[in-house]
């Protein structure tokens, strides 16, 4: 067993499944019955390489939404590092917008792979959007710029309209409108910079 020799090997299979991915995503929003074989040629990977990641339709479409799901998350804490928290829960709320609209592109795709889409989109995307929603609620109570007490559920609430949205339509103005609705009602009596934060 030689653990450096299988790094890069480790590293090549892991570019592999990400470029597979990002093509199935683009893939599967343009045809729901977009053709393994088709994402896999324009993934540059053979077909032994596919169908060890991904066995069949079902598999690689789950693995879609878990991946989109997981890079909306993981901008969280990106933001928060180049923004001051109100602007980084802001923008991505925008984020996830696009997600949304994307879920709903997709959503032929995974009605067509699985037998019970609704379930299993809850089940994906509640913990790592839940995580990204408590880390940026924290930084913004700490900041005194979102009002003390807002939950994760909260946040999911007041933005469950997102789904209600027509990807096929302009969503974008009614997602910004709807978005900047729910950020002027977490600033609503947010204490301000300085103040104390502990949740009464």
């Amino acid at each position: 067993m030689h653990p450096e020799k299988d790094a890069p090997l480790r590293s090549d299979a892991q570019r592999n499944r990400e470029r597979i991915l990002e093509v199935a995503l683009a893939e599967l929003k343009r045809s729901a019955d977009a053709p393994l074989s088709a994402i896999a040629k324009k993934a540059g990977v053979g077909q032994g390489t596919f169908y060890r990641n991904f066995p069949n339709r079902e598999a690689l479409v789950l693995e879609v939404y878990r991946y989109e799901v997981q890079q909306v998350a993981d901008t969280a804490a990106q933001l928060l590092e180049t923004r001051p928290p109100d602007q980084a829960l802001r923008e991505w709320m925008d984020r996830l917008a696009q997600y949304a609209m994307a879920k709903a592109g997709l959503a032929d795709a995974l009605r067509t792979a699985t037998s019970s889409p609704r379930g299993t989109l809850a089940k994906l995307g509640h913990g790592p959007v839940r995580s990204a929603v408590s880390i940026l609620l924290k930084a913004n109570e700490e900041a005194g710029t979102i009002r003390l007490g807002v939950t994760p559920d909260d946040f999911v609430l007041a933005i469950a309209g997102l789904w209600q949205l027509n990807p096929h339509d302009d969503w974008q103005p009614r997602a910004a409108r709807l978005l900047d609705l729910v950020m002027d009602g977490l600033r609503a009596g947010a204490p301000g910079p300085g103040a104390p934060t502990g949740a009464g």
